[in-house]
């Protein structure tokens, strides 16, 4: 009988929580690599790994003694730590009917061994586990036991420490464009306050208005105070403004297309070679150095293109566009993912748009949660984005969708 992958019931606000760290899971493996050696140490076994589950895949954000970076969620044995409160254990992997299979089983690194224990936020929503595993069987004992659950609060303690600080980078990033934004509000008028003084100060002597004039100086050399002021505040702009070099960002909370389309390579590339399906990601090259907020676009565009390998088969193409449109009104974001896949029917589109979705099966029968979606038009619905979709059965998807965007 074929094993039903488990779900935590809290599924929803799991993934939610998980997305509210809005991680670049490729780019976590210094920040944890102390603590994945510290567990595997304490333990006494060969390899440890940090792993965050999300919809669909376990990402391995840091590791000990294993080089792995992901796996599809229902191969992993984290996904049933995350129904526990407090630890997993598996005795031999090769003796329960749930693992025996498993690539890491019967073949290299041929593990045995199991122990986990869940990563739990401050709200008790298990966002991934830390775990240990050996070729041999281990038993562990309470004072091993709870240092692992203490790296793993210490694990938690980072992501949120990391995610503070993102949050304080980019409140830095908005105090800079509204300085910018005043800068340019006063630049106008106080330009005309200048002017006009300058012509009353051209005037003064014919009008032998001596108290009227002095006062009048002291206005204009006050407009021309503020009018440097703000060009200085302007040039400091400049100068962070300058040319983008290729494949960077401004800083740590932006992306440019260029940047964008490597992290999804890197991040999603390994999905679809596994499953022998085409990733294609196409960027602009007039704006490709343009940068933009980060914000929830891996989670977004992630679970998308995760959604397209699972329904498009052996073969097949999926095409990711990514554009920036520099208008008058707001520069905006457009993302497209299409594939070829087996497509929807208009009822199965309607419930994704109406977060009804429900689960299904992939092409080469991976197993589905259900969630991925609901996720995607939570967070799209959340920066005030739109997603159109577009589908044929038989023929293939595309999610067309659009981010409102502040650059400067």
């Amino acid at each position: 009988m074929e094993n039903r992958p488990p779900v935590p019931e809290n599924e929803m606000e799991r993934l939610f929580s998980l997305s509210d760290f809005d991680l670049d899971y490729s780019d976590h493996q210094d920040t944890f690599k102390d603590l994945a050696k510290l567990a595997a140490k304490v333990t006494g076994t060969s390899i440890s790994l940090v792993n965050l589950i999300d919809s669909l895949t376990q990402w391995t954000i840091s590791n000990y003694g294993l080089d792995l970076d992901q796996m599809l969620r229902e191969d992993s044995v984290c996904q049933y730590t995350i129904m526990e409160t407090e630890q997993f254990e598996v005795a031999d992997l090769s003796q329960d009917d749930r693992f025996k299979d498993k690539f890491y089983v019967t073949g290299g690194p041929s593990v045995r061994y199991y122990y986990g224990v869940p990563l739990k936020t401050s709200k008790g929503l298990q966002i991934g586990a830390l775990c240990v595993l050996d070729t041999e069987r281990r038993a562990l004992d309470p004072e091993k036991v709870e240092l692992m659950k203490i790296i793993a609060d210490e694990i938690v303690s980072r992501l949120k420490t990391h995610k503070v600080l993102e949050d304080l980078r980019a409140k830095l990033t908005e105090a800079k464009q509204t300085q910018k934004k005043v800068a340019h509000d006063i630049r106008g008028p106080l330009g005309g306050i200048v002017g006009l003084a300058q012509i009353i100060k051209d005037q003064g002597d014919e009008n032998q208005m001596d108290e009227v004039l002095e006062f009048v100086n002291l206005i204009h050399k006050s407009g021309n105070s503020i009018l440097d002021l703000a060009e200085e505040i302007l040039d400091s702009h400049k100068e962070k403004k300058t040319a983008v070099p290729e494949g960077a960002v401004l800083d740590s909370n932006r992306f440019n297309l260029v940047l964008f389309k490597e992290k999804l390579l890197k991040l999603y590339e390994p999905q679809a070679k596994h499953k022998k399906v085409f990733l294609n990601v196409e960027t602009s090259s007039l704006t490709e150095n343009v940068a933009f907020s980060k914000n929830k676009l891996l989670q977004i565009t992630g679970n998308l293109i995760s959604n397209a390998i699972k329904f498009t088969p052996v073969g097949g193409t999926i095409t990711v566009d990514l554009k920036l449109a520099i208008t008058l009104e707001m520069p905006t974001l457009l993302i497209s993912v299409s594939d070829t896949g087996v497509g929807m029917t208009a009822a199965s589109v309607e419930s994704i748009m109406t977060g009804n979705a429900s689960s299904t099966g992939g092409t080469s029968g991976e197993q589905g949660f259900g969630f991925g979606l609901a996720l995607v038009k939570h967070l799209i619905d959340s920066l005030e984005g739109e997603m159109e979709i577009h589908s044929i059965v038989g023929k293939g998807t595309t999610f067309d969708v659009r981010l409102p965007q502040n650059i400067y």
